[in-house]
């Protein structure tokens, strides 16, 4: 079997909260295949863009972190400062959230994509405009050469984020980390960022991790799914077998809550009680004050990884059933 891209093995990250070192990641065992996309769901808080932060080792100052993160079988952990530049600079490249915050505001377009490629390839300038002209039309932006004399402030919040797409594409990476790139944006410039995205990650042979709350989304790119809860990835499922095919009762919960077209004026369900964080999670199920099948173990012993029919789940009691609020949810402990 062949190495994994990219690979979370036992990671763990504390912070430094008032004088002690809190948990923000409890635990994250993790793969992503060469080529293939996986992508990241849950709450908000649960964790998700620190883990895709680890890769880059862009935490938070005090961060302490265990296990592994490893790229191509380097150790991300271990690397010194050569290797990590290496690493920022061409083999991964992140896509994040909100442009604006990310892209100087008093600098051009042009110095934006080029920089990178002028100071770490000691590309000429004009060889590393031309290639930004040509990525900023290939993700749909007309006009590209006038877009580099442009500032931010000049532009809408989609045209940013196809610059952001640009901008990660330029280094030539081997895996993207796309940090919930469509959230800012409106349903129908969603669609065509995350078609831009796909498009160009199947043209280049490139691996992705992809943060998102949209379960439609998530399995609409990807090839696989993590669902992450308080700190930890409590289940991973093949993107097609999400619907019929999970088996840990916060996936079972996350299907249920979303609204079904042409049902009609139904009333949302919800998740009952609160969303955890990683440092409020005790010693057993972090899920376990929310979850309708609950039992004695799950407040005693936190559950490992195991394998399931379709994948694997951190549950006591996997169950391969979708739960439905008209269902008796005690029957799969029977």
């Amino acid at each position: 079997m062949s190495t994994p891209l990219l690979e979370f093995d036992g990671l763990r990250v504390t912070l430094p909260v008032k004088g002690e070192h809190r948990p923000v990641i409890h635990r994250v065992d993790l793969s992503v295949p060469a080529g293939s996309a996986v992508g990241l769901v849950g709450e908000s808080g649960s964790g998700k863009s620190l883990t895709a932060r680890s890769v880059l080792r862009l935490l938070p100052p005090g961060a302490r972190v265990e296990g592994e993160v490893r790229f191509a079988g380097a150790s991300v952990t271990a690397m010194g400062p050569a290797a990590l530049r290496a690493l920022r600079g061409h083999d991964v490249a992140m896509i994040f959230q909100d442009p604006r915050a990310h892209i100087n505001p008093l600098r051009t377009i042009g110095d934006f994509l080029t920089e990178g490629l002028i100071a770490t390839r000691e590309e000429r300038r004009g060889s590393a405009e031309a290639k930004a002209v040509d990525l900023l039309r290939e993700v749909g932006i007309a006009d590209a050469s006038r877009r580099l004399r442009q500032r931010p402030a000049e532009l809408s919040g989609g045209l940013l984020q196809r610059v952001m797409i640009a901008a990660a594409l330029l280094g030539e990476p081997r895996l993207l980390l796309a940090d919930e790139p469509t959230t800012a944006l409106d349903v129908t410039t969603q669609s065509e960022v995350m078609a831009i995205v796909d498009e160009a990650r199947a043209r280049r042979g490139l691996a992705m991790l992809f943060i998102t709350h949209d379960l439609a989304l998530a399995t609409a790119v990807c090839d696989s799914i993590a669902v992450m809860y308080a700190g930890s990835v409590v289940e991973e499922v093949p993107a097609a077998r999400l619907h019929d095919g999970s088996a840990h009762p916060y996936t079972h919960a996350l299907l249920a809550s979303r609204p079904e077209p042409g049902a009609g004026a139904q009333p949302l369900r919800t998740i009952g009680g609160r969303p955890l964080s990683a440092f409020e999670a005790g010693r057993g199920c972090a899920f376990a004050p929310r979850c309708p099948a609950v039992q004695d173990i799950c407040a005693s012993e936190s559950p490992k990884p195991a394998p399931v029919e379709h994948g694997s789940a951190a549950c006591h009691f996997p169950s391969p059933t979708t739960l439905h609020g008209d269902q008796d949810r005690s029957a799969r402990h029977d």
